[in-house]
């Protein structure tokens, strides 16, 4: 019982923190050039792990408390990390820019279809099995995913004729593989939750190296960067979020499914806060949708 609630509690955790996360990437982007701004949270990120791996790796790693903690990895280890951290990428390029172009109350909501999709390949990949609640509070969170995202073409975002829906839904659908990664990493490839994080926030910044050297040297058409104070949050609030996640995960009893829907839980703090921060319209109207996902979040708590 005491492991049930403790993996639930650490999602609940994980989906606050996204929520902020997001909001911090929208304020980072808005009306700015994507690709530094990925690059830079992100490198942030790897610095923040970079004494963990240091005083790991220099054999003080009695030093450091267990969330901490950075093992000692051979390179196959490293070889899936590396490759998590290409997933992770091919992700955030797409999700980032459609961020900067659409609604944070039509995007995030986009963004949380990735339940369904997790859904499916946990079933198929790991035979994961649900209880009656939990499998009922995740179709009722991913109806009113359906129904907030409907809500949207309110405001004039036809999803079948707008690229930036097309492009956030291609970045929802390559998350959906990396979620489903993060369990054979924690629970086939024996990886702890601290060690995983650290190499894979190191090895994002060198993936998302290539992309920002390309706008620094203009190889393409690009929009000027301007610094914010919104981008180092937007690494502090993903660690925390994903770090309470990853923990999560390393629990034999955690089921993905159930962890996958409930951090897209995180649609309750970006949507009232993006609509009062960003003074996006028709909240009266994706209300209903928000409570409806309320409702499935507590069913998968109950």
């Amino acid at each position: 019982m005491l492991s049930w609630m403790s993996w639930l509690l650490l999602g609940v955790l994980s989906a606050v923190a996204l929520g902020i996360y997001d909001l911090m990437k929208k304020t980072a982007v808005n009306g700015n050039a994507v690709l530094p701004v990925l690059f830079l949270s992100s490198l942030i990120g790897g610095l923040i792990w970079m004494p963990a791996v240091l005083i790991s790796t220099s054999g003080g790693v009695d030093m450091l408390p267990n969330w901490m903690r950075v093992d000692p990895i051979g390179l196959r280890g490293h070889g899936l990390l590396l490759l998590k951290a290409v997933i992770v990428a091919a992700s955030w390029v797409s999700t980032y820019f459609a961020l900067k172009h659409l609604p944070i109350s039509i995007a995030s909501p986009i963004r949380s279809t990735a339940p369904l999709w997790t859904l499916i390949g946990a079933l198929v990949l790991y035979q994961e099995a649900p209880s009656l609640n939990q499998s009922l509070g995740i179709g009722i969170t991913l109806v009113s995913f359906i129904l907030l995202s409907v809500v949207g073409r309110g405001e004039g975002i036809h999803f079948s004729r707008n690229g930036w829906v097309g492009l956030m839904v291609l970045g929802t659908v390559i998350g959906s593989v990396s979620a489903l990664y993060d369990k054979y990493l924690l629970g086939h490839a024996g990886l702890s939750p601290s060690t995983t994080q650290a190499w894979f926030s190191v090895y994002l910044g060198v993936v998302l190296l290539v992309p920002a050297w390309g706008w620094l040297r203009r190889w393409w058409p690009r929009a000027e960067f301007h610094w914010r104070w919104s981008i180092p949050f937007i690494s502090v609030f993903l660690l925390f979020a994903d770090y309470a996640y990853f923990s999560a995960l390393k629990d034999p009893d955690a089921l993905i499914s159930v962890l996958s829907s409930l951090r897209r839980a995180n649609v309750l703090v970006t949507v009232p806060l993006g609509v009062i921060l960003f003074r996006e319209k028709r909240f009266r109207a994706k209300l209903p949708c928000v409570l409806g996902i309320l409702a499935g979040a507590c069913l998968i708590l109950s």
